[in-house]
């Protein structure tokens, strides 16, 4: 045995993207695992319900399978590459339907506060609430940024890139939205 094959690295995004451009299923499946949770909380937020956002991601990652062909690695992130996709899907989504877009407050809010009394876990919840609907009052670019940004911890080179913008853009829209949110935001979530 040799003690050189037990320090190798595991093999970088890089390395599968190409694997799975070859027709690698092990490969393909090792960056399903690596982005389906990112996928996931993409579409969920944007859907609102486990069942559909369990669909989309799946169809999100059946298209990248058949399109994996047409992505070429030049040191963008892959997952960038899929919530574009899934982006797309969502789209499509609510063209395609008559849906408004409706996210249902009682799953975000239900995402596992700390047992730290009934007092902590009400305000926490009022809080939630208050920065949830105060992002659904921003414009849809600014609620995407937002999301991207800060809910799904994107940088902005990876949120320029699924919105299609330059990254100095994707900064002031940000800072827009920042702003925007705190004149928004109650001061005392409890006025609700």
């Amino acid at each position: 045995m040799h003690s050189s094959s037990l320090l190798e690295p595991p093999p970088t995004m890089e390395f599968l993207v190409l694997r799975a451009r070859a027709g690698s299923r092990e490969a393909f499946g090792r960056l399903y695992d690596e982005y389906v949770d990112l996928v996931y909380r993409y579409v969920f937020y944007r859907v609102g319900t486990h069942a559909q956002a369990e669909d989309l991601t799946s169809e999100t990652f059946l298209r990248a399978l058949r399109r994996i062909g047409e992505f070429h690695w030049q040191g963008k992130d892959f997952g960038a590459w899929l919530v574009t996709i899934a982006r797309n899907l969502v789209a499509d989504h609510y063209k395609s339907s008559r849906y408004k877009l409706e996210i249902s407050t009682a799953d975000l809010l239900d995402l596992g506060t700390a047992v730290e009394g009934p007092e902590k876990e009400l305000l926490d919840s009022l809080t939630n609430r208050a920065l949830f609907l105060a992002v659904r009052r921003l414009g849809s670019e600014q609620q995407e940024c937002v999301v991207l940004r800060f809910l799904h911890g994107l940088s902005v080179a990876e949120t320029a890139l699924i919105m299609g913008k330059k990254p100095g853009a994707i900064k002031a829209l940000q800072h827009r939205a920042v702003k925007s949110l705190a004149r928004i935001m109650p001061s005392d979530p409890r006025t609700l």
